[in-house]
């Protein structure tokens, strides 16, 4: 295996080149260190589709343009981990094809729902002095509407970028974007780590791409609140179903 890995990062426009050196692979924190980890995080990544809202945007997306059925099982599959992100995402869009405007129309027409307990959640860490950041496989225009209800600062999304043509037609997707690829979601929390040298950075989501991100996360909490992915209830150290759960962890001290 190679030393030396490169991180590419592609955010507004401006392409951050950086390598580190990777480490020998530390033990795997217990229960109890997890949740010392959480409480005193500098940072927490919460996933958004099934995560922080209830829904899978792609799926609502799809249904909105009529091929709701074929993607959501393209979404299963992706989300077990059982094919390539970067793939799924690909065969989905090619079916859905959005038009900038059915994009708009439905997050005005069909804002997503969010989950219960996670604006308290992000509420309480944020008046803790944790930075929240959003790292989705979603689409930008639709996580940003989601982190302004939550009061998250649109620069600390991170996640797809859909192409239009001149007149609105679909033209592809952003595939420099390190959401749009397996492990990607890895990358950003590296690219947070060395910029803002951030010491223990929390990973929260329900699918196999965010469970791959520990490490680099320092600690990865599983969420089965809206969905139940087996994979992920099985190998998650410590799985949660409702956020109210994390609350309580950070009210005890």
């Amino acid at each position: 295996m190679a030393q030396d890995e490169v991180l590419y990062y592609d955010s507004e426009k401006e392409c951050i080149l950086s390598s580190y050196r990777k480490k020998v692979p530390k033990r795997m924190a217990s229960l109890m260190e997890m949740k010392e980890i959480f409480r005193n995080a500098d940072a927490v990544c919460f996933d958004v589709d099934s995560t922080v809202i209830r829904e899978e945007g792609i799926d609502e997306l799809a249904k909105f343009c009529g091929v709701g059925d074929a993607v959501a099982e393209m979404t299963r599959r992706a989300m077990s981990g059982t094919v390539t992100f970067k793939a799924a995402l690909t065969a989905r869009l090619g079916l859905i094809r959005p038009s900038y405007e059915q994009v708009q129309k439905l997050i005005s027409d069909n804002p997503p729902e969010l989950t219960p307990g996670i604006r308290e959640l992000v509420n309480r860490l944020q008046q803790r002095g944790v930075q929240v950041f959003l790292v989705s496989g979603g689409f930008q225009s639709i996580v940003e509407h989601v982190a302004l209800q939550l009061n998250i600062p649109t620069a600390n999304v991170f996640a797809n970028r859909l192409k239009f043509y001149f007149n609105g037609e679909y033209a592809g997707f952003d595939e420099t974007q390190p959401t749009a690829e397996s492990g990607g979601k890895g990358k950003v929390i590296t690219h947070l780590k060395e910029q803002f040298h951030f010491k223990k950075v929390v990973m929260i989501g329900d699918g196999a791409t965010d469970m791959e991100a520990c490490p680099p996360a320092d600690c990865f909490i599983g969420f089965g609140g809206n969905v139940i992915r087996k994979q992920v209830k099985e190998k998650a150290k410590w799985y949660i179903t409702h956020f109210d759960e994390l609350l309580k962890e950070l009210e005890e001290r």
